[in-house]
């Protein structure tokens, strides 16, 4: 909490969008973007791509498999990263990630709930079923936290962490007594959903998630400026002309929906939403305005080279992509925290 209030000025919220800064990254993000297309089972040169000189089935990879989780991991990771990023600036708290509130927990109940005690339903929907769980789990816990926060008479950002608190402990509680009733196979099934995966990406899926990510990370970003206020404390907020009630429920409702439906597709994938912003805010600053949109580009481009590790490192099996971002993500989220945090506390 200390560095955030050091960091943040008056003079922050004046300063222009580093836009090199975000165009780099765009870059970055086109070029992760064509080299994952281009690497798998079925390897296609780069300059092939580029070319548009492509065999027939160069063209069936790409068109029904190779683009479609491109996009999606881009999705996702944006969705995961912005999400963080708000959910941050909300709390005001450099720790908090998306799953703080209780939506991936709820998720990941609803999603156990179909594969053990609905396995008739889940298998004639097929992936859709899981889809369709884990977004509906996502929104009863918005709901949840909605109506609970009510009770305060406000909408108390200390009551929606302690109710947040309260979901994450009920919904892991009856994921494990899911897993224990479960069998074998179910018990595979709801094991690789919770570690993540983009191996079900079809266009379909693309399509549904981004109509729901896209504009609320639009919204997000648009809000950016009252975020930059919020930092100063609620109080300076309202003096400043910032309705500090209705930017907590929009960044909630955003939230709540851009992660539903990102891990509803993906499975839970962890440490993006929390390492991505982090990253952000000591290389770029604490300024939303530059932070959320980074973090989103960002956030995709971490994403898609963990998914291309994932399928390739293993190949001809595929690794959870959730298992590799946490590998990667926590040992460089450690090595960040020594590297900043070492000459302070004498280390």
């Amino acid at each position: 909490m200390t560095v955030i209030r050091k960091s943040v000025s008056v003079p922050v919220f004046r300063r222009r969008v580093n836009i090199p800064a975000l165009f780099l990254l765009a870059v970055l993000l086109v070029m992760a973007a064509l080299t994952a297309a281009s690497i798998g089972a079925v390897s296609i040169p780069l300059g092939d791509i580029l070319s548009f000189n492509l065999s027939e089935q160069q063209q069936a990879v790409l068109s029904s498999i190779r683009f479609p989780r491109v996009l999606l991991a881009v999705i996702v990771g944006a969705s995961l990263a912005i999400s963080g990023s708000a959910m941050q600036g909300l709390f005001r708290n450099p720790l908090a990630d998306p799953g703080l509130i209780g939506i991936a927990a709820s998720a990941a109940l609803a999603v156990a709930i179909v594969i053990v005690l609905a396995g008739p339903i889940s298998g004639f929907f097929g992936l859709y079923g899981l889809s369709f769980a884990a977004f509906a789990g996502a929104l009863i816990a918005c709901f949840l936290i909605f109506r609970l926060a009510r009770l305060t008479g406000g909408f108390s950002v200390t009551y929606m962490l302690l109710t947040g608190i309260a979901i994450n402990a009920l919904a892991g509680a009856g994921v494990g007594v899911l897993t224990f009733l479960s069998d074998d196979q179910q018990l595979r099934t709801l094991t690789f959903w919770t570690m993540g995966s983009l191996g079900g990406a079809l266009w379909p899926s693309v399509i549904v998630v981004s109509t729901i990510v896209v504009p609320a990370s639009i919204i997000l970003i648009r809000n950016a400026r009252e975020l930059n206020v919020l930092l100063l404390g609620e109080n300076e907020a309202k003096y400043l002309g910032v309705d500090a009630e209705r930017l907590k429920r929009t960044i909630v409702i955003c939230t709540a929906l851009s992660v539903g439906a990102a891990i509803s597709v993906s499975g839970i994938i962890g440490f993006v939403g929390l390492v991505v912003p982090h990253l952000i805010r000591l290389t770029l600053g604490p300024d939303h305005r530059l932070l959320i949109p980074a973090s989103a580009l960002l956030g995709a481009i971490l994403l898609l080279l963990a998914d291309t590790l994932a399928r390739t490192v293993v190949a001809p099996a595929e690794m959870p992509v959730g298992v590799l971002t946490s590998l990667i993500g926590g040992p460089f989220f450690l090595w960040l925290l020594i590297k900043q945090y070492s000459g302070r506390f004498g280390l």
